[in-house]
């Protein structure tokens, strides 16, 4: 299957696995696919997998006094779960929706806990996902700590300005923890000084 074979060349160019790794693996894997707008999760409900985004995009939220914030965005090549319901087989904080019609391939937990057993690659594996998940975290709330709105902007700006090619501004100035008229006229003062 061309979209089973997305992930695994993946796989063995990113993750140091065999082709023998993931033909243990493939059994467990499945196709889906989602809707713009269509949820992978939602607020309250256990994540009980993990998927690897191949074409599309989702976005990761929170509901606080019924407004939405914005997390973390997910492109091609990127996973998407709550790691911490995952793991932990808890109901999660978070809902995980498909901004664009989206294709991803799922494994479960006992999905990977085989693996573990099976490959010392594969519980590699599952370290270097965990401390991506802990990196992304941490910078995420260093970001509110130590920057203000315009150094977040710029962060983002440097670092992945794909984002402002694929993502509706509204979402990313909830994720920059920013108004989107305030947003705007960031982008505006910032457009003006390059200018100069």
């Amino acid at each position: 299957m061309d979209e089973l074979r997305i992930f695994k060349n993946w796989l063995t160019k990113v993750f140091f696995l065999t082709e023998k790794d993931c033909s243990l693996f493939e059994p467990y894997l499945q196709i889906k696919n989602y809707k713009a707008k269509e949820h992978f999760l939602s607020e309250e409900k256990i994540c009980y997998e993990i998927g690897f985004v191949n074409n599309g995009c989702f976005r990761t939220y929170y509901l606080a006094d019924g407004k939405e914030i914005n997390t973390y965005f997910a492109f091609e090549n990127n996973f998407v779960a709550d790691y911490d319901s995952f793991l932990q087989s808890k109901p999660s904080r978070y809902f995980i929706q498909a901004l664009k019609d989206a294709e991803i391939v799922t494994f479960n937990l006992s999905a990977l806990h085989n693996a573990y057993n099976q490959s010392q690659n594969w519980e590699r594996f599952g370290r270097m996902i965990a401390e991506q998940s802990y990196r992304l975290t941490t910078q995420r709330v260093e970001s509110f700590l130590f920057l203000d709105g315009e150094q977040r902007y710029l962060d983002l700006l440097k670092h992945q300005p794909h984002i402002f090619d694929r993502i509706p501004l509204y979402h990313i100035a909830s994720y920059l923890g920013l108004e989107r008229e305030s947003l705007s006229r960031l982008r505006k003062k910032i457009a003006h000084k390059l200018r100069l």
